[in-house]
């Protein structure tokens, strides 16, 4: 089993509110979730309207296709509109 980790801290352009940020990251989350079948959860700076922290995790039978699915998400997650990826982290751990 692998297991894969992704940490994304995004800013959110033009949020004024939490509302505003909600909105965008609910967006994302689901957007993640349906397409690429993932979990994901907003894990930190939960009271900044400006900063989301998300952390994204999957399950796969192998390394290549955990990293593909990763690197995959990064891409698209970097032409996002609404917010800037600032910053991520990735990592797979495998049980084998």
């Amino acid at each position: 089993m692998v297991v894969g980790i992704l940490q994304l801290e995004l800013f959110i352009e033009g949020a004024t509110s939490l509302k505003d940020k909600r909105r965008v990251v609910r967006s994302l989350k689901d957007r993640l979730h349906n397409e690429h079948r993932v979990s994901v959860a907003e894990v930190d700076r939960l009271d900044e309207h400006t900063v989301a922290i998300l952390g994204v995790a999957l399950v796969s039978s192998s390394v290549p296709v955990a990293q593909r699915v990763l690197d995959k998400m990064l891409d698209w997650i970097r032409l996002g509109r609404d917010y800037t990826l600032r910053d991520h982290k990735l990592e797979i751990l495998s049980g084998q």
